[in-house]
């Protein structure tokens, strides 16, 4: 019964390259980067979803093992498919290119596939997050039942609610390197917008350059409404003092 630990949001300021992704163990990770940990140690921790960054490897592979056997004293034990050790971080990228490895693994977390990306200009760790892939199909999957079942209404009503369903899209995922993900996702929901009207009725056919106008008169344009994760926590109260 276990995930992924890894830093999502304070992987871009922190040095931590080994990952454990898993569900239990949140209580225990706190305690042991107290009492244990010699280099930088993060955890996140989300109802029973943890992930835990270590900047050594052997760290996070002791961690591992102490989880399984305070787990096993209760008769419990891990899922192997929810729970894994990868390399993630700054260095993931070059240290997996050196050993003639693949790229670093992802991994998903509260809704982002998180994964390791570099800047523009090809040097630099970022911390790149895009919306799940299978969440994304679920949503266009049901935004579609929704208008075939309302495809005899106006375009107008149509258009309002299918621009709340995108505003509301991206005030969660339009986080910055999603912004071709986000993207996507509008240009598939104007694609089943398109459909259901095709089905109203074969008397007048509605080409997909009259559709784009419709769309574009009812729809927001993709845009990334968050700040990257160091921003967001360099917050200063009255007085000046940060907060972190």
């Amino acid at each position: 019964m276990a995930k992924d630990t890894r830093a999502s949001c304070f992987c871009a300021r922190s040095a931590s390259r080994f990952v454990i992704l898993g569900r239990l163990g949140g209580s225990l990770a706190f305690q042991w980067r107290q009492r244990c940990a010699t280099g930088d140690a993060v955890v996140v921790r989300y109802a029973d979803d943890t992930i835990v960054g270590f900047e050594h490897r052997h760290e996070a592979e002791q961690f591992l093992a102490d989880l399984k056997a305070r787990l096993a004293r209760f008769g419990l034990a891990l899922h192997p498919d929810k729970t894994r050790l990868i390399e993630f971080g700054r260095c993931a990228i070059a240290n997996r290119r050196t050993q003639g490895l693949g790229k670093p693994e992802s991994f998903d977390f509260l809704g982002f596939t998180h994964y390791c990306a570099t800047r523009r200009s090809g040097s630099g760790f970022v911390l790149g997050r895009k919306p799940v892939r299978k969440r994304m199909r679920a949503k266009l999957r049901e935004i579609k039942e929704q208008l075939m079942a309302i495809r005899h209404e106006g375009t107008e009503r149509q258009g309002r609610w299918l621009r709340q369903v995108l505003r509301g899209w991206m005030a969660y995922y339009a986080v910055p390197m999603s912004g071709s993900a986000i993207s996507a996702f509008r240009h598939h929901m104007i694609e089943r917008w398109h459909s259901a009207l095709m089905r109203r009725s074969q008397r007048r056919r509605l080409t997909w350059t009259r559709m784009k106008k419709i769309a574009d008169r009812h729809l927001p344009f993709p845009r990334i409404l968050h700040p990257w994760p160091e921003k967001r926590f360099l917050v200063t109260i009255q007085g000046g003092s940060p907060v972190r």
